[in-house]
């Protein structure tokens, strides 16, 4: 049988500092690991804000970060960026300062890499279901629909 070990509010506040030193983190993910060291709400809260005043813990940095490594190592579009983010509870001033991180001419080269490589990868099937996988697996990858048909109209794939 395990227990739960539970900290005190001081231990607690440098076991979340070291979270927070060795990554970036979002509110959500902190409030929720001070909760698993048995801290209620009123000590989270208070943990938190001085966390943001010592500059542990930053929304508008987290989300600029995140937008950038999943775009740039990940190969996420917009959507798929900006769902996780909502998921992570960032605000949505935050969530338009990360998406303009992202530029636009690398956007579209990479839109194009990823069309490029998946759809020489697929073997079977005609032009219209290759175009239907392909189209498939960009929206999933978070890529707009309409980038992803202007593509298709580029590359002479109707």
């Amino acid at each position: 049988m395990t227990y739960k070990k539970y900290f005190s509010i001081d231990e607690a506040r440098e076991k979340a500092k070291h979270f927070c030193a060795y990554q970036e983190r979002c509110h959500s993910e902190v409030k929720q690991k001070l909760f698993s060291f048995g801290l209620n709400e009123d000590e989270t809260n208070a943990v938190i804000v001085e966390l943001i005043e010592e500059n542990f813990l930053n929304e508008e940095r987290f989300a600029q970060q995140f937008a950038s490594g999943k775009f740039k190592i990940k190969n996420w579009g917009r959507n798929k960026i900006k769902y996780e983010l909502q998921k992570k509870q960032i605000s949505p001033k935050n969530i338009i300062k990360a998406m303009a991180i992202i530029d636009e001419d690398d956007y579209e080269t990479q839109l194009n890499k990823e069309f490029d490589v998946y759809y020489s990868k697929i073997k079977s099937g005609n032009a219209l279901q290759k175009k239907f996988k392909t189209q498939q697996y960009l929206v999933q990858k978070g890529y707009e629909l309409g980038l992803i048909i202007n593509l298709f109209k580029a590359k002479g794939l109707k």
